[in-house]
């Protein structure tokens, strides 16, 4: 849509994707937090079975391994969704090379950055505020990255499969993905330097909801135990 309506303004189609990332992000978090904790996610999801270890608050390994699975084909699926309702083939591979390091650095920051704000919500009992707080994170993070923060292997997997404004090359893929993966390595190792008892909080990620008690209780992304 943005290539369409601009199509001779990069910085306006930027400002067109930045705008409707951060307002779908939100709405999205709100719908499905009830329900999964909104964990769109791997690095997050990975990031909260990682701190939950200890207290036995995060996620399961087997619970891990079943959310990234869902957040990949979910990726795909929606780049193919995409491709339709635009009327393109339902997969076109990107061939926007995305090979830099610099790029790869911004990735780092923004995946950092993410994994932060999400846990640090959660430990200060401010996990309400998450749908707005991510989505202005990532609308703001598309424009002070190089990158534009996909800050999402799901994401990165699936942009593969559109060779739209959005899209990203096969071959840029590994770069992406590893460089989400040290993002998210900073942002625990950051996270636990702020908050050492953010282990304590993994269970609130994302979204907490209202209880039919008096008491508020917070939603559990893996099985009570």
């Amino acid at each position: 849509m943005a290539t369409r309506l601009s199509p001779h303004d990069v910085g306006v189609q930027l400002l067109e994707n930045s705008t409707a990332t951060a307002f779908a992000l939100g709405a999205l978090i709100l719908i499905f937090g009830p329900v999964s904790g909104a964990h769109f996610n791997p690095v997050v999801s990975a990031a909260d079975w990682f701190l939950g270890r200890g207290t036995r608050t995060g996620i399961t390994a087997t619970d891990l391994g079943g959310y990234v699975a869902a957040q990949v084909l979910g990726g795909i699926a929606g780049a193919v969704l995409a491709n339709l309702m635009f009327n393109l083939d339902p997969v076109a591979w990107s061939h926007t090379r995305r090979l830099a390091g610099h790029l790869w650095l911004g990735e780092v920051v923004a995946t950092a950055g993410l994994i932060l704000l999400i846990f640090a919500l959660a430990r200060s009992g401010r996990a309400t505020v998450a749908p707005a707080a991510v989505g202005a994170y990532i609308g703001a993070a598309y424009w002070f990255t190089s990158s534009t923060s996909f800050a999402n292997p799901a994401v990165t997997i699936g942009r593969a499969f559109t060779d739209t404004f959005a899209g990203i090359a096969p071959g840029s893929v590994p770069g992406y993905l590893i460089a989400q993966l040290v993002g998210a390595a900073v942002g625990v190792g950051l996270l636990l330097a702020l908050y050492p008892d953010a282990g304590q909080a993994a269970a609130d990620v994302v979204v907490p909801r209202e209880a039919t008690a008096p008491a508020r209780k917070r939603i559990r992304v893996g099985p009570r135990r």
